[in-house]
């Protein structure tokens, strides 16, 4: 009876050994985030570091620097189009930044899960040391995250990280056919004339949407954008990038040595493109002072269902830059109540600049926002299906600025009246426009 009871005790005591080191692998599991990755994407695993449940607070600016003060954060997006990712839109350091890793707030348990970012910097950063940059994270299974934060390592309290929404989880029917991304609005921007007068070109061509990245303008400017804001036409962005960065109005590094190129505009596209990907059918990326003008049809829809049959498969279509000085203009639409409107009148300029000989015309573009992977200003960089460049007789666009050939006689120049096609309903709403916010 002895010996046996001995038996039963060394049994009982394995079992307890065994039993508390099963315990401890788990609890070491728990302490410690899986960092097993995969070539590109990095597995995302379970961490709930300490048992930490989503408590940090939402970050409500569209730039947020990290702790390092070499990252920014704008914004973060779901994208399922090839495996479950989140692509959050940032700025970093193309040296310094080596490693970062998205913290998932995962649903409806509000567990955290650690996955480590592919940081992949755009190729046009045009040398200067900050570029835009898509962090991209895989998402856990079995998880629908509606935030994530991002930190430079994999351990840490999320208390101390910001959160960011994870915007476009929801797919919902496109709410507009056309919306415009203009990037970036800065140095006291006070061209208001122009500015009414591109806007009002957007709208009659087919825009519903103007998207514009304000890092600041004129007072005058602020109560226009407020009459459109009211009316429904444009969403603003805050882009004060010059509160985290030396931005440069230039768009190489060798002609202004600051850290980011013409205030951050490739970021700034790239995050409209994203925010516009479930909401709008085509995306326009051009500035204030360009309108993309058809020649053979009489608004953006109708071009682009002919220009969509003729070239099944793509989503990306160029448009070529030409230049109408406004240093040089007709007397026709000089209409008085305009004269005291700070600002180019367009009407009075239709005599465009020549091609150059061996010198390329830049283009701006019409996207299909769900085929862009990463955009740079005239050309997309990474997309899904073709890119076709559309033929000037088709359309051109309207750039109205100082001249590039500066010495040219007048009669060297191609009077363009396409414009005045538009003028009996341009002339209409732009006096409606002041009427109801200068004059």
């Amino acid at each position: 009876m002895i010996h046996c009871g001995r038996k039963h005790i060394c049994a009982l005591i394995a079992c307890i050994l065994i039993f508390a080191s099963i315990l401890t692998c788990y609890w070491k599991d728990l302490q410690l985030p899986n960092t097993v990755t995969r070539k590109i994407l990095h597995k995302a695993t379970s961490a709930s570091p300490a048992g930490q449940l989503c408590n940090g607070k939402i970050s409500q600016n569209t730039i947020t620097a990290l702790k390092d003060n070499k990252t920014f954060i704008i914004s973060p997006y779901f994208d399922d189009r090839e495996s479950k990712v989140t692509r959050v839109i940032g700025i970093v350091h193309h040296e310094d930044v080596k490693q970062l890793y998205c913290w998932f707030c995962c649903q409806p348990s509000g567990k955290i899960y650690v996955s480590k970012a592919k940081i992949d910097i755009h190729s046009d950063r045009f040398g200067f040391p900050y570029g835009a940059a898509d962090i991209v994270c895989l998402e856990p299974e079995n998880c629908d995250p509606t935030h994530v934060s991002v930190h430079q390592s994999a351990h840490g309290n999320i208390d101390q990280l910001p959160r960011f929404e994870i915007k476009n989880r929801q797919t919902e029917p496109f709410s507009v056919d056309f919306t415009v991304c203009i990037s970036a609005m800065f140095g006291n921007y006070n061209n208001v004339l122009q500015f009414i007068q591109s806007m009002e070109m957007y709208k009659i061509l087919g825009a519903q949407k103007v998207v514009i990245y304000k890092n600041n303008c004129s007072h005058l400017m602020e109560k226009v954008l407020k009459f459109y804001i009211e009316e429904g036409t444009v969403e603003i962005i805050p882009w004060p990038i010059s509160s985290h960065l030396k931005v440069s109005s230039k768009w190489h590094f060798s002609m202004d040595a600051k850290d980011i190129g013409y205030y951050g505009q490739i970021t700034a596209l790239n995050d409209c493109v994203y925010r516009n990907m479930q909401r709008s059918r085509f995306v326009v990326l051009n500035d204030a002072d360009e309108i993309i003008l058809p020649l053979k049809h009489p608004d953006w829809k109708t071009m682009m269902s002919s220009l969509q049959e003729q070239n099944p498969g793509t989503g990306i279509f160029l448009f070529e830059n030409h230049i109408f000085p406004e240093t040089l203009s007709t007397h026709m639409f000089n209409i008085s109540s305009w004269n005291t409107v700070p600002g180019v009148n367009i009407l009075q300029h239709v005599h465009r600049e020549p091609d150059r000989k061996d010198v390329f015309n830049p283009r701006k573009m019409i996207v299909d926002p769900q085929k862009v992977i990463q955009t740079s200003v005239h050309s997309v960089l990474h997309a899904y299906g073709n890119s076709v460049n559309v033929p000037m007789d088709v359309a051109l666009i309207y750039h109205c600025r100082k001249p590039l050939q500066r010495d040219l006689p007048r009669e060297s120049l191609i009077r363009d009246t396409t414009l005045w096609r538009y003028n009996l309903s341009l002339i209409r709403n732009v006096n409606k426009v002041l009427s109801q916010t200068i004059l």
